[in-house]
C-alpha cells in the first residue's frame, strides 16, 4: 500500500509518499512546492497541479490523503487554501487515484497521539516513525503525517 499525503497551503504545499512494507512504514519521497512572492495565484495553482500530477505519475500511489482545512485561519487564507485543495483533488481525480481527507486533529492524533500537538512534535514523530537521520521541512513532514494517518486509518474515499 503506497500513499501520497498532501498538506495544501497557499504559500507552501507539502507532499510525502509512504509505503507499508510488512510491519513498517517507509518513506518513498517527499518535498515542498513553494510559491514565489508576486507570482499570480492562477499561475501558482497551475504549477501546484502540474507538480502534484508529476509526483503522482512518478510515485504511483494507491491512495492520496489530504489534510482538511484548518478553520482558525483568516478568511482570505482559508479561501486560497480551499483553491489549493481543489487543485490537489483534481490532480487525484484526473489520475484515477482515490482521495481521502483528514482533519489536522485526526492527523496529529494518528502520528503523535495528541490532537493539539505542535508542528515540531509532528516533525520529531515523523523522523522517529520513518527512522530518518534528518528532520524534514515542516510542510513535507505534515504531508508525510497525513500519509501515515491514512495508512493507519483508511477512511472512505471522497473521490
Amino acid at each position: 500500500m503506497r500513499t501520497l499525503g498532501i498538506d495544501p497551503g497557499s504559500r507552501v504545499t507539502g507532499y510525502g509518499v509512504v509505503e507499508q512494507a510488512g510491519g513498517r512504514i517507509v518513506r518513498v519521497d517527499h518535498g515542498e512546492i513553494r510559491i514565489r512572492n508576486g507570482e499570480p495565484f492562477t499561475r501558482c495553482l497551475s504549477r501546484i497541479f502540474d507538480e502534484l500530477t508529476e509526483v503522482i505519475q512518478r510515485t504511483r500511489p494507491d491512495a492520496i490523503a489530504l489534510e482538511d482545512i484548518f478553520y482558525g485561519k483568516n478568511v482570505k487564507s482559508l479561501i486560497k487554501q480551499g483553491h489549493v485543495r481543489g487543485v490537489a483533488l483534481l490532480a487525484a481525480s484526473r489520475s484515477g487515484v482515490p482521495a481521502y481527507e483528514y482533519t489536522p486533529l485526526e492527523v496529529k492524533k494518528a502520528v503523535v497521539g495528541y490532537g493539539q500537538a505542535e508542528k515540531h512534535q509532528v516533525q520529531m514523530m515523523i523522523r522517529a516513525i520513518l527512522q530518518l537521520q534528518e528532520t524534514l521541512p515542516p510542510d513535507a513532514s505534515d504531508a508525510l503525517a497525513v500519509a501515515i494517518c491514512h495508512t493507519h486509518t483508511k477512511k472512505e474515499a471522497v473521490l
